[in-house]
């Protein structure tokens, strides 16, 4: 990865940090949004939900659309609507006395851009790399989602000591300048003839009839990561709160923490994936799920102190290293349908993050204890769902599952074969 393509996969890692503001930014200030509006812990974690359910529905429609017309032309406008949701809610916040309707309504406009976004990023990633550079470019992809995730928390909790709306505002003034950069200077390489809607039902019927089984526990995989990610990241911030009485950038700072284990997880995860797929995947990938089921074990019997920053941490990394993994075998799983298929992957985690923090705030009121246990129960299932349908050498294309010194010859010949005509055109 070097010269222009190099920058062209910069403007790209864009997208994910921008997108994953749409909640990291909001999470920590959620108790502050909560006393200045008087509502209930599950109606702020409304304010999270209403933008992910919304970007979950708009996902797959916007992955299909992609395949046709080209994933630049749906990411840019996407972006460009996903920050004007954000500034308009906090106009209304600003001038409604009762805002939280209005709010609620911005983050629905915020979930039909945003459903445009990273998931289309990552199918464009798999499009710009064919090789084993797309393991790498798909870990920094994910560590680019997770740098948001540790900045988000910190920004928001900044604008927040403005006034408890500012943060709204912190969408536009970001999305914007990621959608012009994404305009002018990512390359797209050109997608071949879209194929007629019956042959391109088709062609995803096969797909899923080859791969179906793996993909669903991919998929429950990728849902059961981003809705105990943000579930617990809500519960951290409450219990800071209300508890500790840790409140503003401090409070902002200790929920990044998690995430920031994630961050560098998933991007040297990447990196180490890059040429040693196969079993190492498969074993990176039920590694991550097993820590995660122990962390959410501990969670349940450790007091909610400062020492719950450790299991919370550990429960970070975890997720960091099975997400790289579930990307890559999303988009290698198919080539003309990658849009679509990477959107559905995309729609399940996008309805995890929207049901985390209600979920959460619900089950508290069972208990913790059967709380976390039912969870680290959840997860080891989906650990097992991974380990028997998962099949490494039937999701990876044949040039991804070779070792790259066994291919090193046909590698390039493959990258030119593929490299898009200078000025070509799509047809």
């Amino acid at each position: 990865m070097h010269g222009k393509t190099l920058k062209s996969f910069a403007a790209l890692c864009t997208v994910p940090f921008i997108l994953v503001l749409s909640n990291s930014l909001l999470i920590p200030v959620l108790p502050q949004i909560q006393k200045a509006l008087r509502l209930t812990l599950f109606q702020a974690g409304l304010i999270i939900t209403a933008f992910s359910l919304t970007a979950g529905v708009i996902i797959p429609f916007a992955g299909y659309l992609s395949d046709r017309v080209g994933r630049k032309a749906v990411m840019v406008p996407a972006l460009v609507v996903f920050g004007l949701g954000g500034v308009l809610a906090g106009i209304a916040a600003s001038l409604t006395p009762r805002a939280f309707p209005w709010i609620l309504a911005g983050r629905v406009l915020q979930g039909i851009g945003g459903g445009g976004t990273y998931q289309l990023a990552m199918a464009l990633a798999g499009d710009m790399f064919t090789d084993h550079e797309r393991s790498k470019a798909l870990g920094y992809l994910e560590g680019s989602n997770g740098l948001g995730k540790v900045v988000a928390p910190l920004l928001g909790s900044a604008a927040a000591l403005l006034v408890w709306f500012a943060p709204f505002f912190v969408y536009g003034l970001l999305a914007w300048p990621a959608a012009a950069l994404v305009w002018f200077v990512c390359r797209e390489p050109p997608l071949p003839a879209p194929p007629a809607g019956s042959t391109y039902l088709e062609d995803l019927k096969s797909v899923l009839s080859r791969r179906g089984r793996g993909l669903s526990a991919a998929f429950s995989a990728g849902f059961l990561g981003l809705f105990l990610l943000f579930g617990l990241l809500s519960y951290l911030a409450d219990v800071l709160e209300e508890r500790l009485g840790i409140k503003g950038f401090t409070r902002g700072l200790l929920v990044a923490l998690p995430v920031l284990a994630m961050t560098i997880t998933s991007s040297s995860t990447g990196v180490y994936l890059q040429k040693r797929l196969g079993p190492p995947l498969k074993t990176v990938l039920l590694l991550g799920l097993g820590l995660v089921a122990v962390s959410l074990a501990a969670l349940a019997v450790i007091p909610s102190g400062f020492l719950f920053l450790l299991p919370l941490t550990t429960a970070g990394i975890g997720t960091g290293l099975f997400l790289p993994g579930l990307n890559l075998l999303i988009t290698s799983a198919a080539e003309g349908e990658r849009g679509l298929v990477t959107a559905l992957y995309g729609t399940v985690r996008f309805f995890g993050a929207a049901l985390g923090p209600p979920a959460l705030g619900l089950g508290l009121k069972v208990g913790r204890l059967p709380l976390f246990l039912g969870a680290a129960a959840a997860t080891a299932l989906v650990l097992l769902l991974a380990w028997f349908l998962i099949h490494v050498d039937e999701m990876l294309p044949a040039e991804l599952g070779k070792n790259p010194g066994d291919e090193a010859g046909a590698s390039g010949q493959t990258k030119k074969r593929k490299a898009p005509a200078k000025g070509g055109k799509r047809r």
